[in-house]
């Protein structure tokens, strides 16, 4: 007998090589129908693999991140089967599961694959997933597998295989297809029940362009089409909500090849935006006791080996500029520069928790494969602060950060975040990270404690820190459901000590500062991006660009549309007036594209009783109010910051 401890600590008995499918069928037949793979000590299994010793055991479904990468790894070897069917003597490279479904590369010889291929892939796909194959795992010799796929003529599999010994590689077969693989994998076919096939795409072998163009097909599948087509309606919406389309159809920023990829020009529209974010920023910092600073766009290449930052991330730098025999980076990040600050002047425990904050542009060389938009940019300004405090005031500085979060979430109407707690490798101490175990272990304890004391949701992700400390990613979900990675809320145990940081402690010693680096409103591109995909390009009132549109209905009303514009300019409302020659239904329409909230719109009455017919975005006519009324209206909602 062996015994199996369940997440919840529960300890059964089970008969030596019985299978994670096997306790849960112990457990409940509902349960064993939800089963895709289980965490065995740690490690993702087949469910259906026989377990021969004590272990500790998780059940994955598709609720689990594990699960539908394992739904989706095996739905790669599942299109796999369907295309060596359709397209005999194909040589596949890699099939492994993405963010959303799957993709496998391929060699298909002479031939191309068409978008009506792909829709005869899914029938056949659709066939072979009824015949409830099992995925069987099979131990293999290395020289067995090399002769396999030697007589198979496969260049591609023998390349995986030169990389691999004895004891570690594994084939995998469902139905007629068999390939070489570590898994794990599904029970059966039959889990999978909604098939699309999305795309056809190019792809060189191993990423490199010097070896031969590989066929590559991407996919989703879902264990029922209900969530299937949930799924692709969000993306028909997604791709409404694209911010590189809005961005260009609001005038929101722009891209020039005579700039350089990557070099954001703030139109504008996005510069208002930008404006509103900073007063929400320096207001909620100055409430906060923060102190705002400025640093400069360069440094010099000491500062950078003192913070540690040319070690580990010279990748993501912009090559040094030499001047005068010294080198110069461009800033990627502001901390050292705040620590500079902090050095300044000496400090004791009564200036202590010292809060530092920068809307800083800092400069990071993101590869040219990588650039997204918004999202992956090279120039970036972000919402960065730092906290200089003793350990015994972390515990409450940490919280009025994930406090500052929740506040912003909020105004902008974020209802779904989880707060990753990303720790340290501790096989990678000295590599990846500083190699200082004791404090590594002392700083998780205090994040995480603070996360459970404050009931804020969270997961823990093994390493994924900083290389100077543990830090919280935070991930929010758009209103269509889309996640994003907002910011960072760090925590540093080392940069006091390169940069001999301290404070006189209360028994007149120096001390050295525990730092927490937080940047609550991320950056000003990936969080607009954000925004734009949130909102659909319908900003709440006090965000947008123009928050008023004045319609008059025909030329005979221009002057007094424009006294309508001067009165609402006067109360610091952004306010346009649509003078131009066109029928007052094309002004709405147009004006309704431009997700301008509010269209006042004015003709002879109007202008005879002082009024203005109100329309809002989205929600068509609101009436008619005096100027006044409406003025002190939207007034109050730009000051509360209403998300409507």
């Amino acid at each position: 007998m062996i015994k199996i401890t369940l997440p919840d600590g529960a300890v059964r008995e089970y008969e030596n090589g019985t299978t994670a499918l096997g306790v849960a069928k112990s457990i409940s037949e509902g349960l064993a129908r939800k089963v895709l793979a289980a965490e065995i000590n740690g490690q993702v299994w087949d469910a259906t693999r026989p377990i021969q010793q004590d272990a500790s055991l998780k059940l994955l479904t598709w609720n689990d991140t594990e699960g539908k990468n394992t739904f989706w790894h095996s739905s790669a070897h599942l299109m796999a089967e369907a295309v060596e069917a359709l397209f005999p003597g194909v040589k596949f490279w890699v099939g492994p599961p993405v963010e959303n479904g799957f993709y496998y590369d391929m060699d298909l010889g002479d031939r191309k694959m068409s978008e009506e291929d792909l829709l005869a892939l899914e029938k056949k796909m659709n066939e072979l997933a009824k015949k409830n194959s099992d995925y069987i795992r099979k131990e293999i010799p290395k020289a067995e597998a090399l002769q396999y796929f030697t007589e198979k003529g496969d260049e591609y599999k023998l390349d995986l295989l030169s990389n691999l010994s004895d004891g570690e590689i594994t084939f995998y077969t469902q139905g007629e297809f068999t390939d070489l693989c570590r898994g794990p994998h599904i029970p059966n076919t039959g889990f999978i029940k909604a098939i699309k096939l999305m795309s056809i795409a190019g792809a060189y072998w191993k990423g490199d362009e010097k070896n031969k163009m590989l066929t590559r097909v991407y996919g989703v599948t879902y264990p029922s089409q209900k969530e299937l087509d949930e799924y692709l309606l969000m993306l028909e919406e997604a791709k409404k909500r694209d911010h590189r389309k809005l961005g260009k159809e609001l005038g929101i920023y722009t891209m020039d090849d005579q700039v350089g990829p990557g070099l954001i020009l703030w139109m504008p529209n996005g510069t208002v935006i930008i404006e509103e974010l900073e007063k929400l920023a320096k207001e909620t910092e100055l409430q906060a006791g923060y102190k705002r600073v400025v640093t400069p766009h360069i440094a010099k290449e000491s500062m950078y080996l003192t913070s540690g930052h040319l070690p580990y991330y010279a990748d993501s730098m912009f090559p040094p500029m030499e001047m005068d025999g010294e080198k110069y980076y461009l800033k990627a990040m502001n901390c050292p520069h705040h620590h500079k600050i902090y050095d300044a002047e000496p400090k004791s425990y009564k200036d202590l928790p010292y809060r530092l904050a920068e809307y800083g542009t800092c400069y990071r060389y993101e590869q040219s494969g990588e650039l997204f938009g918004l999202m992956r940019v090279r120039c970036l300004h972000m919402n960065d602060a730092h906290i200089y405090c003793t350990k015994e005031q972390f515990a409450q500085e940490f919280r009025a950060v994930n406090d500052m979060y929740l506040k912003y979430f909020k105004i902008f109407g974020i209802e779904k975040y989880v707060m990753r707690l990303s720790l340290h490798d501790p096989e990678k101490l000295g590599q990846k990270y500083v190699n200082e175990p004791e404090l590594w272990n002392e700083t998780e304890e205090l994040v995480r404690n603070v996360l459970v004391e404050t009931g804020v949701p969270f997961v823990e992700v093994k390493g994924e820190g900083a290389f100077y400390g543990p830090k919280i990613d935070v991930q929010i979900w758009s209103a269509i459901g889309r996640e994003f990675t907002l910011a960072t809320n760090q925590v540093d145990f080392a940069q006091s000590r390169s940069f001999k940081l301290s404070f006189t402690n209360q028994q007149n010693e120096p001390e050295v500062p525990l730092i927490i680096h937080r940047a609550p409103l991320g950056t000003h591109e990936r969080f607009i991006g954000f925004l734009l995909e949130h909102y659909a390009g319908k900003f709440p009132l006090w965000l947008a660009p123009v928050q008023v549109k004045v319609l008059p209905i025909s030329d005979k009303f221009i002057d007094y549309a424009k006294t309508v514009s001067d009165t609402l300019k006067k109360a610091d409302i952004r306010c346009e007036v649509d003078d131009r020659n066109e029928k007052i239904g094309k002004k709405i329409r147009d004006t309704e594209l431009m997700r301008v909230p509010y269209m006042l719109v004015v003709g002879e009455k109007e202008m005879n009783e002082g009024k203005v017919a109100v329309r809002r975005q989205g929600k068509g006519d609101m009436g008619v109010k005096s100027v006044e009324e409406f003025l002190q209206d939207a007034v109050s909602e730009i000051k509360e910051r209403r998300a409507d």
